[in-house]
């Protein structure tokens, strides 16, 4: 399912999203509490988390509330509204843990900054959780962002890493976008694997186990047919390095790792063709 973000009023949801966020009221015991813009999208991203975008509605967020769905629409005018303000909220999170552990403070043009690719690794690493976390937020297309301030403070959180290293603003864009697409693109398989056994109701193991047995003895030529991938296979290729993770979980990681040090070799390289360039 592919949800595109934007689709409510537009001058509505951009002060919405641009407003003074507040703490969530509280909601555990006491005297019921008062309802406001951050507690609906916090109680939204919990259903969202739990069940799953498509479970999302307002009547579902009302019931956690205690509340009717009608009571919402004070507060956020439509789902698409919803929507738009949960993904951009999501953000929040993962751009304060950047912030607080391995972000720069800040970085400029020209700086000395070794460590780029340890940080954009990091980076990296902490938006993979982030959607492992969040696996709703990945049937939200990228095609029409929501332009909320998180959004902006995730591209703003990697671009400063990348132009304080030396790599070209006009290149920036580009590699911010590429490393984006391939967490994305990576990561969806990993999270699909996590919720694989819910919904089929069959553990990933015993599923590979049964089908790979019936390949074996279906197909008895399968090496003369496949010599790369046998002989692959016959080298550990296909090993699963971490038993404690699903098979696709962990070589959807190992891909990734792959893709993106491929990546990271090209802008590299493209950060010391600029120090290379006369000012």
């Amino acid at each position: 399912m592919v949800v595109y973000a934007g689709q409510g009023d537009p001058r509505r949801s951009m002060q919405l999203l641009w407003r003074d966020h507040e703490p969530p009221e509280r909601t555990g015991p006491g005297p019921r509490a008062q309802l406001s813009v951050d507690l609906v999208v916090e109680t939204a991203i919990a259903v969202a988390d739990a069940e799953g975008l498509q479970a999302l509605s307002m009547r579902a967020v009302g019931e956690r509330l205690g509340r009717t769905a009608m009571s919402l629409y004070t507060y956020v005018a439509s789902k698409n509204e919803l929507v738009d303000l949960m993904y951009d909220h999501s953000f929040a999170e993962l751009v304060r843990e950047w912030e607080e552990t391995t972000g720069p403070a800040s970085l400029g043009a020209g700086t000395d900054r070794t460590e780029w690719r340890e940080e954009v690794l990091a980076w990296s690493g902490q938006l993979w959780r982030f959607y492992l976390r969040h696996p709703w937020t990945l049937d939200i297309s990228a095609a029409r962002p929501v332009l909320g301030p998180h959004e902006y403070r995730l591209f703003e959180s990697l671009a400063t890493v990348l132009y304080g290293a030396g790599l070209p603003a006009k290149a920036v864009g580009g590699a911010y976008n590429s490393i984006v697409n391939l967490v994305r693109g990576m990561v969806r398989t990993a999270a699909e694997a996590r919720q694989a056994e819910a919904v089929t109701g069959q553990p990933e193991d015993q599923w590979w186990f049964a089908r790979s047995a019936q390949l074996e003895e279906i197909v008895d030529d399968f090496s003369e047919r496949f010599p790369t991938l046998t002989l692959m296979t016959e080298q550990g290729a296909f090993d699963n390095a971490d038993s404690t993770a699903p098979y696709l979980e962990q070589e959807a990681w190992e891909s990734f790792q792959f893709g993106l040090d491929a990546l990271l070799d090209g802008v590299g390289g493209r950060i010391a063709a600029a120090s290379d360039t006369p000012a």
